[in-house]
């Protein structure tokens, strides 16, 4: 920051020179001269001068050219001109207005004017630049408080959506529940009573020899034999579709997780896997795009403390983009690349430092550019055509490892060879202990 104020002094006249000069440096102003228009162009330049004093008759470029170069030159564009001259015209003195100066000083030079038209025009610029800088400021502010605003408003919509979708899936869950235990839970007797009736029918026909006709005609049409066997297997069959009914329901309850407000121990696996079972529509083989693989390759993790919900909703959020990331590219690809190629989604799991655990979120997609890699978590920042995204998933996925969970958020890709999320999150939480 400077001591005193640098004013640029622009006159041919050495006399001239010498009594503004000796007037500003007892009023305490440092002084710079220059002799004519394109040195004080040149001057200006290098040492942006607070002021400039700047006499309109010279030799070479006039006054006035020279306040035009200063005034199209966007560094000098803002240095308030004070003309210096004994013109009195006024359409001279107009001109000069209309060029950018914002006073005149007439010749000969009056001490006390000359002192009080500058320190005014000082003032004024002081005055302007302060101004500025306050609107700047409050500007960014007012910019920062939207954003904000507008960041927390997404985010309740989508903790709202979530936490509709949780009551939606834990309602479906409950549901599904109550009549698939009550067919389940009769299967066991139905397979009990089948054995015995296919005994009874066993025994039957080893003594049928001297039944009635109509009986051993309606046993050869119903083919006893190949009911008894292939019942057991009907039988079994519908258990494990049962069972496997049973999974699902259990992991549609794992991803709702009705107590996700709560801080506590969980697998992390059976989020993963409930968060894909919600997107298991999107990774099938449809007419557009083949089928995305999932390569799960877990590793040996402990329980981990986390809000389940949330952490669920970032897993959401990133394999969604990761799916969405594959079907752009499957969109451009013809079928024989995409069966050179599978689409691939690889999860991968492991315990760093005894510490934390890692959740490694891979795609074999086309990749993200660098550009775009430094803004990715950035909130409302999206490349997906209009409807198609907020720009909120990704930095609230962000939100939610590293400030709820203390954890990192990170992301790694090379163009043409697809894209890698890896979470990091302590195994135990303090906040959790606290709690």
């Amino acid at each position: 920051m400077k001591d005193a104020p640098l004013i640029l002094v622009v006159d041919d006249t050495p006399t001239n020179l010498e009594v503004v000069t000796e007037a500003l440096g007892d009023a305490g102003f440092e002084v710079a001269i220059a002799t004519d228009g394109e040195r004080a162009i040149k001057q200006a330049t290098i040492s942006q001068p607070d002021l400039i004093l700047l006499d309109v008759m010279m030799p070479g470029i006039d006054g006035f050219e020279t306040c035009h170069r200063l005034k199209a030159t966007p560094t000098t564009r803002e240095i308030p001109i004070i003309f210096m001259t004994a013109l009195s015209d006024t359409t001279d003195k107009v001109r000069g207005f209309n060029l950018g100066a914002v006073d005149y000083v007439t010749k000969p030079f009056q001490e006390a004017e000359l002192l009080a038209r500058v320190t005014t025009q000082l003032k004024l610029r002081n005055l302007q630049q302060s101004l500025e800088q306050q609107v700047e400021q409050r500007t960014a502010e007012l910019r920062a408080a939207l954003q904000q605003v507008q960041q927390s408003q997404v985010q309740l919509v989508q903790s709202e959506k979530m936490a509709l979708l949780g009551q939606l899936v834990a309602g479906v869950a409950h549901e599904i529940n109550n009549p698939i235990n009550f067919i389940h839970g009769n299967l066991s007797h139905v397979q009990e009573y089948t054995e015995d009736v296919l005994s009874f029918v066993q025994l039957y026909q080893q003594h049928s020899a001297n039944s009635a006709p109509e009986l051993q005609a309606a046993a050869e049409n119903l083919d006893l034999e190949f009911i008894q066997h292939d019942l057991p297997k009907t039988l079994a069959s519908m258990k494990i579709g049962t069972q496997r009914i049973f999974e699902i329901v259990r992991s549609l309850r794992t991803f709702s997780r009705v107590d996700e407000s709560e801080c506590k121990a969980v697998n992390i696996h059976e989020g993963i896997d409930s968060t894909l079972l919600i997107l298991q529509h999107r990774l099938k083989n449809k007419p557009e795009h083949p089928e995305i693989q999932v390569i799960r390759d877990y590793g040996q993790l402990p329980p981990v403390a986390c809000y389940a919900g949330s952490l669920n909703q970032a897993f959401m959020n990133i394999l969604a983009n990761a799916i969405d990331a594959l079907e752009e590219l499957d969109a451009k690809r013809t079928y024989q690349e995409d069966q050179n190629k599978p689409s691939q989604i690889t999860i991968r799991t492991s315990v760093i430092n005894h510490q934390s655990v890692e959740i490694a979120i891979a795609d074999n997609g086309s990749g993200i550019p660098k550009e775009i890699q430094q803004r990715i978590f950035d909130p409302f920042f999206t490349t997906k055509p209009a409807g198609k995204g907020t720009g909120m998933g990704m930095s609230i996925s962000h939100q939610i490892i590293t400030e709820k969970h203390r954890g990192k958020l990170l992301c790694s890709s090379t163009s043409g060879k697809g894209a890698e999320f890896i979470i990091q999150i302590p195994i135990q939480q303090q906040i959790c202990a606290a709690s």
